[in-house]
């Protein structure tokens, strides 16, 4: 049923709880977790007062997206095949088109569970993903571990 499992990851506490999931799933299927961070190009805090020019918000998200890899490969139990990868660009948009580039038969992300207006000013990269995934997308509750 399950061949490839993609597993977007921004690094975020609580990635843990997603990255189970979709390991039971990968266990009980035989199938691959692709694991997938965005390098978010958008530099929405470049400006005299941030400190930060482009060049360097690029590095520190690449740097992010090293790090949110690392330790979402660690919570994938042991035994489950796992492959990575890297795409540059705005993380709704990257994720969606991952889902048909790697291809996945399924998406396994975290959600923060944003109401209100921390989540009309943030946004859901999960909602998004909901919406727009030709593929089953699993939502996993994030928590503080």
């Amino acid at each position: 049923m399950y061949d490839t499992i993609l597993l977007p990851t921004d690094g975020s506490d609580g990635i843990g709880a997603a990255a189970r999931h979709a390991g039971t799933i990968a266990d009980r299927f035989d199938a691959t977790v692709h694991v997938l961070s965005v390098v978010d190009t958008r530099n929405r805090f470049e400006s005299p007062s941030s400190g930060l020019s482009a060049d360097a918000w690029i590095e520190a998200e690449r740097e992010r997206v090293e790090a949110a890899i690392e330790a979402t490969v660690a919570e994938l139990p042991d035994g489950v095949a796992v492959e990575t990868t890297r795409r540059e660009g705005v993380p709704k948009t990257e994720i969606v088109d991952a889902v048909t580039d790697i291809p996945a038969d399924l998406v396994v992300m975290g959600t923060h569970g944003r109401t209100g207006l921390d989540h009309y000013l943030i946004g859901s990269v999960a909602e998004t993903v909901v919406r727009e995934s030709p593929v089953p997308t699993l939502t996993v509750q994030l928590s503080d571990e």
